[in-house]
């Protein structure tokens, strides 16, 4: 493995998206530091990645604390300089308006809205004086459109691009590039089998068409296409979907 001197942090390291975003660019060679609340539930993937030859640094993270993204940055930037962040929060839930506490509602924005822009803007400020940098954010297919059920999801999820956008038109000009990559799909994890259980019954799941679900993999290598864009033909907005998928 050729080793880098750069660091990416993944801010939402999860069982599934965040942990193949960070076992692909350990892969390429980047030290990874990987955040999540929980971070013991980290110890898999840190023995998966230094098994591989790969160097990984496992942080409990709540990224709606600003002290602790600020901390966790810090940290990752003085291994070697900081030259991805990428936001993967989650927080998808799913209630009827009228069961939509205002408690809900907030944590879901705190979750999926205002630690995105947290980590934004904090990654910002240590790639800028690099003169390089890259900050993608994950977003869904409630960053687009609302659906019943999703009024916290959503609004969470259009503010979470309206920061990238922003972002964007500021930072791209001194040569960080900002992306938001729309996940217009179930992803394959063991919450959205379940969500497919209740709805749909165990016989579902047993007959589930493979195309329906987006591979957790499949994301991490859309964010390393992301990654190597030339700047002269950057992407600030991309859909990945699976082919079977109706849109």
């Amino acid at each position: 493995m050729s080793k880098r001197n750069a660091t990416v942090a993944v801010i939402g390291a999860g069982d599934y998206i965040g942990s193949e975003i960070a076992k692909k660019f350990a892969a390429e060679g980047f030290t990874v530091f990987a955040g999540r609340r929980n971070g013991d539930k980290l110890a898999p993937l840190v023995k998966e990645i230094e098994a591989a030859g790969g160097a990984v640094h496992a942080r409990s993270l709540d990224a709606r604390k600003e002290e602790e993204v600020v901390t966790f940055l810090n940290e990752a930037d003085k291994v070697a300089p900081l030259e991805v962040c990428i936001f993967n929060v989650g927080a998808n839930v799913n209630f009827p308006l009228l069961d939509t506490t205002e408690r809900v509602f907030r944590k879901v924005w705190e979750m999926a809205c205002y630690s995105g822009f947290l980590a934004g803007r904090e990654a910002a400020r240590l790639m800028l004086p690099h003169g390089r940098g890259n900050i993608f954010f994950t977003g869904a297919t409630a960053s687009l459109r609302g659906g019943v059920g999703f009024a916290a999801f959503a609004s969470a999820k259009f503010g979470l691009r309206a920061v990238a956008q922003s972002a964007a038109r500021e930072l791209w000009p001194q040569n960080i590039h900002v992306a938001h990559l729309i996940i217009d799909s179930g992803v394959n994890t063991e919450w959205v089998r379940e969500r497919i259980r209740e709805r749909e019954g165990d016989a579902a799941l047993s007959n589930l068409d493979p195309n329906r679900l987006m591979p957790p993999a499949a994301v991490a290598d859309a964010y390393w296409a992301l990654y190597q864009q030339p700047r002269t033909a950057w992407v600030f907005e991309q859909e990945i979907r699976p082919f079977g998928e109706k849109w």
